[in-house]
């Protein structure tokens, strides 16, 4: 079994989005994608920090109330 590479992924599932349209001209398609890969990666993250927000943070490189802000617009925190 060969590791594709993240990059390979979103190509493979962009390229299939796209040839499923069947024409049809798209819309939004950076917003959709951005939401696509953010919220799993904001959720493995914060696994991997145990919750701790300023850790998760830097391993990110974002600004904690940066974080925050996406964790709530995510719907992953109150």
């Amino acid at each position: 079994m060969s590791k594709k590479s993240i990059d390979e992924c979103v190509r493979n599932s962009l390229e299939t989005y796209f040839k499923d349209l069947h024409g049809i001209e798209p819309n939004g398609v950076y917003e959709m994608m951005i939401r696509a890969v953010e919220k799993p990666m904001l959720e493995v993250v914060m696994q991997q920090a145990e919750q701790n927000q300023s850790r998760a943070a830097e391993w990110l490189g974002l600004n904690r109330n940066t974080l925050r802000k996406k964790l709530v617009d995510h719907k992953l925190i109150k």
